[in-house]
């Protein structure tokens, strides 16, 4: 264990007694004499913990402590005074000091303190990196596409997470629809409190009002405890509707009111319970023919329909296909520990071509099962599924015609053109295939005459 801590106080018997005891725990301790000492050397080399007396020549401890709060937010600050003056040590605690102490100090005591105010440091730092990588895994950029479609998606998708309005997210299954709810999420004001998914196709039918507005208990036979219902859990956040269509029609007119007064009736409970909840809800059916059907409310779609995110199927993003299969690729040779560069023209070829009943997801699931199946630097049209393989694509060999400067060049030519049309003329793509720069492969164009399209 080794936490750098200072000592800050006036008194040298003070100083040297907390810093004795505080180093037989392994603990780094420095000492200053006051405040503005004490300050200086934070400046130079921020500590993880100061501990210092309030009343001090220089500088008073809660002038230092202000100093150092404006300065290094997440560095602890521990007070210490006499029990006449705890009135000022509760100044202190309201300025930001993580705790005092009072004199005279109890060692056993301040050592409980000491090590749990840097656990808890500790853990709110990790809770503070794992948002941070929450937010990093559900960026924008991590919705992958560079299609004309999928730039217009994210335009929506950056103006509606500066809003706190409601979004219905369309789409075939498979087309990413969560993954554009916790982008709009992570990336919204709420982003600091929690996204509660709910797939409202998995609940079964008798205890949908129960999962989404809770119970009292007793309230019905076995609700042997209270349970808060998910849209309170919610609270604050963002409560994600997937399949939203399924939710009981007899249901939908609560939800409705829900998310009209802002509030919500458990089971077995008369008086409301505020609420303050975005929400965001995903379907794959067509919810005016729904609405026909008379299966669901058309004053409850307006409700959700504020703004309407269309995700396009890989027929329509084609130019996409190469990209993700790319990303999918980095992620899972990642994890198998395995170096494959990338895909061969016939493999991709046949990406191109497959018809994507299951969308982004089943390219996903491809992309993997190829990479376990791969042991070379390429995936093949051998480490794809069956069904995907081209009928009568038996390899020709390749017939040079001229001299031997003459077939190199045609064959570059030829094996270029092949990597270009696989990847839609995506320069950049086809370059990282190839193994050559971009100026490299720009400069191969002009030297072979490859028309640019």
């Amino acid at each position: 264990m080794s936490q750098k801590i200072l000592v800050v106080d006036d008194e040298q018997i003070i100083r040297e007694s907390l810093s004795f005891v505080l180093k037989q725990e392994g603990f780094s301790v420095e000492e200053a004499a006051n405040g503005k000492e004490a300050l200086a050397k934070h400046e130079a080399d921020p500590y993880t913990l100061i501990i210092t007396d309030i009343e001090m020549p220089e500088m008073k401890g809660v002038e230092l402590l202000k100093q150092i709060r404006t300065r290094t937010p997440e560095a602890l600050v521990v007070i210490i005074t006499a029990f006449a003056s705890v009135e000022t040590a509760i100044q202190a605690l309201r300025a930001g000091a993580a705790d005092y102490l009072l004199k005279p100090i109890n060692f056993d005591d301040l050592l409980y303190r000491v090590k749990k105010l840097l656990e808890y440091r500790a853990l709110a730092l990790e809770n503070a990196s794992l948002r941070q990588e929450l937010q990093r895994n559900y960026d924008f950029e991590q919705i992958i596409g560079k299609s004309l479609p999928m730039k217009r998606v994210f335009e929506i998708i950056k103006r509606v997470a500066r809003s706190d309005g409601t979004v219905l997210i369309t789409g075939k299954s498979g087309t990413g629809k969560e993954l554009v709810a916790r982008a709009i999420h992570y990336n919204s004001q709420r982003r600091e409190n929690r996204f509660v998914p709910i797939n409202c196709g998995a609940i079964v039918d008798t205890l949908f009002e129960s999962e989404l507005f809770g119970h009292k208990k007793g309230s019905f036979t076995g609700a042997t405890m209270d349970k808060e219902g998910l849209l309170k859990v919610a609270d604050g956040g963002t409560v994600f509707l997937d399949e939203v269509s399924e939710i009981p029609f007899g249901l939908q007119v609560k939800l409705l009111r829900a998310l009209e007064q802002r509030e919500l009736t458990p089971v077995g409970m008369t008086d409301p319970i505020a609420i303050n909840v975005r929400i965001i809800a995903a379907t794959n059916r067509d919810l005016r023919k729904e609405i026909e059907n008379g299966k669901f409310r058309d004053d409850l779609y307006y409700r959700l329909n504020v703004v309407e995110i269309d995700l396009p199927s890989l027929k329509e993003r084609q130019d996409d296909i190469p990209i993700l299969s790319q990303h999918f690729l980095d992620l899972y040779k990642k994890q198998m520990g395995k170096s494959i560069q990338g895909f061969t023209n016939e493999a991709m070829r046949s990406l191109l071509q497959y018809s994507w009943k299951g969308e982004v997801r089943e390219l996903e699931n491809i992309v993997e099962r190829s990479v376990i199946f791969c042991d070379g630097d390429f995936i093949t049209v051998d480490h794809l599924p069956e069904y995907m393989h081209p009928a009568g694509t038996a390899a020709q060999p390749f017939v040079g015609l001229g001299t031997l400067k003459d077939s190199v060049h045609n064959f570059e030519r030829q094996f270029i053109q092949q990597t270009l049309e696989a990847y839609h003329q995506n320069k950049e793509a086809a370059a990282k295939i190839l193994g050559v720069s971009l100026s490299s492969l720009y400069r191969k164009i002009e030297e072979l005459h490859i028309p640019s399209k």
